[in-house]
């Protein structure tokens, strides 16, 4: 497996209808706002995404728009994590069958477990399919941490793997992750507020919520620090994580990134039920924030 994975890279939304159908006209729309401010890669049906929402055939079917859309600028990441280990090797097959360079594949949740059956729930996959993958580690939402021994481990085992997008929110592990892996995959901040202690320990890059906002300031931190300008990377850094706050840590993050979008003129739509639009109080500290960071509102 020879694809390189560094920069930063949305894990972008699905616009949905108001009757939570998915929006094609408004996803195409926001390909290409995310492709115009320059981004590395696209991360299709994950977390933001809300692919735990969607079916088989509307996962599919949005991967294969985005693919269209990209038309092979930048890498397409596929979300293809499922709380069991059949489902994640259907749903990796279809994502490879559309076009997808590489899967991002969560750790199991619902049930959490042990290291020894994360192992086989992974060795099984690895087995199974034939595209590059992308360990997700989000405790956020599976409930657990995985373990860098197991990443550690599989990495070692299986060419195959080409990155962890680790939103543990630890640069303590991202460091043992590095210390031990060196260079042979592609270590991505998943939290904005890591992203250049993550670039200055030897990762890569980042895939965060919040550069679906504000993909051109996510994008200065990694462009400044290859340059060697760590001022103003540390600057656009101070600016994520501030945005990183408000959005991804204060509110149900889908409902406030979506929010922010469509303040921002960019057609982002409705989040599924059950999350719903936020409060007119949420609105208006997203406004003030977007207006604290200069960015312009439609």
């Amino acid at each position: 497996m020879t694809l390189k994975l560094e920069g930063m890279m949305p894990p972008h939304v699905t616009p949905f209808s108001q009757e939570g159908e998915i929006d094609e006209p408004a996803l195409r729309c926001l390909l290409r706002f995310w492709l115009n401010a320059g981004v590395n890669g696209l991360v299709t049906c994950g977390s933001n995404g809300e692919a735990a929402y969607m079916t088989r055939e509307e996962r599919k079917k949005t991967i294969k728009i985005v693919v269209d859309e990209v038309n092979g600028r930048v890498p397409i990441i596929a979300g293809t994590g499922a709380p069991g280990t059949r489902e994640t090797i259907i749903l990796t097959r279809d994502a490879k069958e559309v076009g997808a360079d590489a899967a991002l594949v969560v750790t199991p949740y619902f049930f959490k477990p042990c290291n020894e059956e994360l192992l086989a729930h992974y060795h099984t996959i690895l087995n199974a399919v034939d595209i590059p993958l992308i360990l997700y580690n989000v405790p956020k939402f599976t409930g657990y941490n995985l373990d860098p021994s197991v990443v550690i481990e599989l990495a070692k085992e299986y060419s195959q793997i080409v990155g962890i997008k680790d939103s543990y929110g630890s640069i303590g592990q991202i460091s043992e992750i590095l210390r031990k892996l060196g260079n042979k995959i592609s270590v991505l901040a998943g939290s904005g507020d890591l992203v250049l202690p993550t670039l200055i320990m030897g990762g890569r890059g980042g895939i965060l919520g919040v550069a679906n906002v504000a993909p051109q300031l996510c994008s200065a931190i990694y462009n400044n620090y290859k340059l060697g300008k760590l001022e103003k990377a540390r600057t656009c850094q101070m600016q994520v994580l501030y945005l990183n706050e408000i959005l991804i840590k204060r509110y149900n993050q889908i409902s406030s990134i979506k929010e922010a979008l469509n303040q921002l003129g960019k057609p982002a739509g409705y989040p599924r039920l059950p999350s719903l639009p936020l409060n007119e109080e949420g609105c208006q500290t997203v406004r003030r924030t977007l207006l604290t960071l200069n960015l312009e509102l439609a």
